[in-house]
Order: C-alpha cells, then sequence, then structure tokens
C-alpha cells in the first residue's frame, strides 16, 4: 500500500511539472531563451513594394511606421513626454537633431516644432534600390553625400502638398550596384498654400523687406545693418572680402545675424560670391579651389560635381547658405575684362554640361546655387562695374550661345539666376537686363520657363550708378519682373529704396499682387533648403582643407 501511494505522488509531481513546462513555454517573451530577438513582424512578411507603399502612407500623414511623432506638427516638449530625453544632440546647417538610437529614431529641430523624421530600422534593409525606382518611378531629385567614412545616394520623392520623403542608400558601385536602405527621411515641404496664407498676412513693409539682399561694410555689424535686419526685416545679406578675415570670425558674424533675425519668422538668406580661383571671399587659411576655367580645361563631370560641393562645403562649414555660383557666361569674347577664367570654357556645351554639375554639387550641400550672369555677360569688352556693357546679339544670335546654359541650367533644377547689368540692344533698346521687362518677364519667366528666384546683380555697380539712383533702379527692376534687389555697398542708403518701393506700391506703380507672387518665391526657397536662425559651431579648419585636398587630388 505504501509503495502505491508513494507511486502515485510520484506520477502526480511529474504530471505538475509537465503542466508548469508547458505554461512556461506558452508565456516566454520574445527575447527569452532560444526565441529570436526581433521576431518577424507583418511588416518583414511584407514584399518590398508592400512595404514601401506602406512607408508612403504613413508618410502622408508625417509619420513613419509606429512612431508617434508627427512632422510639422509634434512640438520638443511633447516628443520628450514621448520618447524621454535623446541619447544626444547636436547642429547642423539645417537644424538641431536629437537622437534615439533604441528607437532607431533621429529627430530635426526648427525652433519648437519637429520637421525631419529620420527613420534607420533593420526593416529598411529588405528594400533595395531598384525596389524604389520600380515602385515609385525616377526621383525628381537626386543627390550624393559622402565622407570619410560613408558614400550615399539620396532620392527625393514628394509626398503630398505637406512633405516629401528622401531615400538614403549606399551609393551605387560597379560591385554592389542595387544597394538596400539605409533609412528613411520624411520632412515637411513646400506647401504654397502655407506660404500664400502667411504672405497674405505680411504687412507690405515686411514684403518688400524679403525683396532686399544687401551688403554692409567692415568685420562687424554696424548700426544700419542691424537696423536693416531687427526692424526692416531684410531678407538676405551679401559677405564681401572685407567682411571676413579669418574662421571663428566668420563664424561669430554670421552667428551674430543669425540671432539679431531670430525675431522674424523667415531666417536669412546668408549669400557669398565664391566661385573659385581668383572669386575666393574666404580668408587665406582655407584652401583655395581651382578656377572654372581650370574645371573646363579638365572637363571632366564627376570632377565638376565634387568642385560645386567643395564650393558648397565651404559655406556651409561656415553657416552661409547661398552662393552666387556658378559663372554660366560662354567665354566667347577673349577681350573680356571681368569674366575670362572665371569662365568654363567658351563652348557654349561645356559650359552647359560642366555647369550643371557644379550647380548640382552646391545644390548637395544644401546650398542655394545662383546661376549667373542672365542672359550671358561672356561677349563684352566692358566690366559692368565701372560702365554699362554692351551685347548687341539677336534673339538667335544669343540661343545658340549665351543662352544655352541657362536654359539646360534650368530645365535641371536651377533655384535662382542672377540678372547682368548688360544692354542689348537687338532685345530692348532703353533698359540694361537687370532692368528689363523683355528680359525677365518675357525671356526668362516665359520663354525658358523659369519660376524660381530672380535676383539683381549689384544695384552699386557703375553701369547702374551711372545713370541711375538706386531708388530708381530698384523700383524698375522690380516693375521688371525681379524677385530680390542686391544692394551690397551703400548700407545707409538702402532704408531709401525700401520706403520707396513701399511708396511705389502704395500709389500703384508696382502691383500688391506681384509683390506677393515674389515673396511667395523667396519663402518657397528658404522653405526648401530649410533655412534656420541656428548657430553653427566653429570649424575644423584642418579637416575642410584636409577634405579640399583629397578630392582635388583624386583628378590630378
Amino acid at each position: 500500500m505504501k509503495k502505491l501511494i508513494i507511486a502515485v505522488l510520484i506520477l502526480i509531481v511529474i504530471v505538475a511539472l509537465g503542466v508548469m513546462l508547458t505554461l512556461n513555454r506558452s508565456h516566454k517573451t520574445p527575447n527569452d531563451g532560444d526565441s529570436p530577438k526581433n521576431p518577424p513582424s507583418q511588416n518583414e512578411e511584407q514584399t518590398a513594394e508592400e512595404l514601401i507603399r506602406q512607408i508612403m502612407k504613413n508618410a502622408e500623414e508625417g509619420k513613419v511606421f509606429h512612431i508617434p511623432v508627427i512632422a510639422g506638427n509634434t512640438k520638443w516638449e511633447e516628443v520628450e513626454n514621448i520618447l524621454g530625453s535623446p541619447e544626444k544632440t547636436e547642429k547642423s546647417s539645417v537644424g538641431e537633431y536629437a537622437y534615439y538610437p533604441a528607437h532607431h529614431l533621429s529627430l530635426g529641430f526648427d525652433g519648437p516644432l519637429v520637421f525631419d523624421v529620420r527613420f534607420y530600422d533593420e526593416r529598411l534593409s529588405a528594400i533595395h534600390l531598384q525596389d524604389i525606382l520600380d515602385t515609385l518611378g525616377e526621383p525628381e531629385k537626386e543627390t550624393y553625400y559622402e565622407d570619410g567614412t560613408i558614400s550615399q545616394i539620396i532620392l527625393y520623392y514628394t509626398v503630398n502638398n505637406d512633405y516629401l520623403i528622401k531615400w538614403i542608400l549606399q551609393k551605387p558601385t560597379t560591385a554592389s550596384p542595387n544597394p538596400e536602405v539605409h533609412h528613411i527621411s520624411v520632412i515637411t515641404a513646400d506647401n504654397p498654400s502655407k506660404i500664400a496664407n502667411a504672405v497674405a498676412n505680411m504687412s507690405l513693409e515686411e514684403k518688400i523687406g524679403q525683396m532686399v539682399f544687401a551688403g554692409f561694410s567692415g568685420e562687424q555689424t554696424n548700426e544700419h545693418i542691424k537696423q536693416l535686419v531687427v526692424e526692416r526685416k531684410i531678407g538676405g545679406i551679401i559677405f564681401l572680402k572685407e567682411n571676413l578675415k579669418s574662421s571663428r570670425q566668420i563664424t561669430s558674424l554670421l552667428n551674430e545675424v543669425k540671432n539679431l533675425n531670430s525675431g522674424n519668422p523667415y531666417p536669412l538668406f546668408l549669400g557669398i560670391d565664391q566661385e573659385g580661383g581668383s572669386i575666393n571671399r574666404l580668408p587665406d587659411e582655407v584652401a583655395v579651389l581651382p578656377s572654372n576655367h581650370l574645371i573646363g580645361l579638365k572637363n571632366n563631370a564627376a570632377y565638376a560635381y565634387d568642385f560645386g560641393r567643395l564650393l558648397g562645403k565651404q559655406l556651409s562649414t561656415f553657416g552661409f547658405n547661398v552662393d552666387f555660383a556658378p559663372v554660366l557666361d560662354v567665354n566667347s569674347n577673349p577681350n573680356n575684362p571681368v569674366i575670362g577664367n572665371r569662365a568654363i570654357s567658351n563652348d557654349p556645351e561645356t559650359v552647359s554640361n560642366l555647369g550643371i554639375q557644379i550647380m548640382k554639387g552646391i545644390q548637395a550641400e544644401n546650398i542655394i546655387s545662383v546661376i549667373k550672369h542672365f542672359p550671358g555677360h561672356g561677349d563684352t569688352s566692358v566690366d559692368s562695374h565701372l560702365a554699362l556693357p554692351v551685347v548687341n546679339k539677336s534673339m538667335n544670335e544669343l540661343k545658340k550661345m549665351e543662352l544655352l546654359p541657362f536654359k539646360n541650367a534650368i530645365e535641371n533644377g536651377a533655384d535662382a539666376v542672377m540678372i547682368a547689368h548688360i544692354l542689348l540692344p537687338q532685345i530692348d533698346q532703353h533698359y540694361p537686363a537687370s532692368m528689363s521687362k523683355t528680359v525677365i518677364t518675357d525671356l526668362l519667366r516665359k520663354n525658358l520657363g523659369f519660376d524660381g528666384v530672380v535676383i539683381t546683380d549689384d544695384l552699386t555697380m557703375k553701369a547702374i550708378t551711372n545713370q541711375y539712383s538706386l531708388e530708381k533702379a530698384a523700383i524698375s527692376s522690380v516693375k521688371a519682373g525681379s524677385d530680390i534687389v542686391l544692394i551690397a555697398h551703400h548700407e545707409e542708403k538702402i532704408a531709401s529704396v525700401l520706403n520707396r518701393l513701399i511708396s511705389a506700391v502704395e500709389r500703384g506703380e508696382i502691383s500688391e499682387q506681384q509683390i506677393n507672387e515674389s515673396v511667395i518665391r523667396i519663402l518657397r526657397l528658404k522653405e526648401k533648403y530649410q533655412l534656420t536662425h541656428s548657430s553653427v559651431e566653429y570649424a575644423s579648419i584642418e579637416e575642410l582643407n584636409k577634405e579640399i585636398h583629397t578630392i582635388l587630388d583624386k583628378y590630378n
């Protein structure tokens, strides 16, 4: 009997252990024992096409997968409530970024709002370059990013009026022609209705302010430029050689100007003539890039693109966001005193092909490229800094030579065009191009289809001041179709120009509708390049110069 009881107890214990083992297996978490750390989810079971379409669907709302953060909507304090404090934050040329590696996430901020949601989840590796092209077609824009450790291609697609998405992959190579996605970025896009509403709520004074690009004298801000930024809310500043003495001084100066403008909802254009060669505004401690003429002699598209990237890198390092480059003038007149080696070539096709690559390289560094000097300053024998040059060519002659690089650059995504101070009597007998409605509105806007920002060359050049007052020139240029007037010197006179432009609108000489259209173009461009008020850190000139020499040496 005793043996029977013991046997029954042993049986009960065995049964009980079996039940416990079964229950334990059924309640095991994904990280227990031999279960996978990241179990297959519904997303991982999808095809690449299905996954792409789900990503695009989420992007329509400014989101990525399950992350409850919405670009253009979620505020910083809300992010901290949802995700906690970031592991680190750092500033970039486009804003401040907070990093959450546990969530495979980094978030870009401009002021209080998230504008960029970057997602690095491993599920994205199931998507390859060809999958994106097969599902979404060719991208609207394609750029590259490269430093000492990575080489990436970036594909841009518009999602809707509110958002665009960037797909970031390793740059294709012969060995790996179909790379996988590294991460995605959902960012706030150019919203025409939002910008139009913003312009409708601006005062006339604020609108006119956005249409002026000013220069100033000295290595520090003076009372004139401070007043123009803080009170008159001008749209941009051009920095000259005399303003820029050392790398630390440049950074401090640009940060000060950004801080002065911080009460204005619209960041400043911060521009410079940085063409390479003799047109180099940066101090001697920064490595000098070759001239456009040497780029033309090399006649290598990859070299031209990398040259453009280096121009952009030089500028972004210090906090600039606009480069008045490349020069697309065809150097067809050997007696030209102002273009010369600044031009790529005397052949319009070479200027076009290489100039477009330089432009794209500048843009790839998130720097606005301003192509110049429309409609072509190459066949002149007078320096427009000293007098008004004349180009006595017919429209057919211009189309075969001067206009070709500009036409092709516009078709390849040019954002801004600078108008030259040259007289073309067969096109407009009375006004230089920078003040000619025939050139700006009819030729550039209507015939060539350009809807970007039009800016004049410096109105204080003698080609203009020998014949017109600054106020008269500015009014005539805006009436002709210019969006921005550039006044690089005599900052004490700019307030008068602003006042006269306002009066011209108030008395009906210039329609406010035209002003609105110009300001919409200006704000659209500022939003496209995500301009911010954020300061930049002091740069390592040694690292910048090392990168410059490394890339240039590759082509020597």
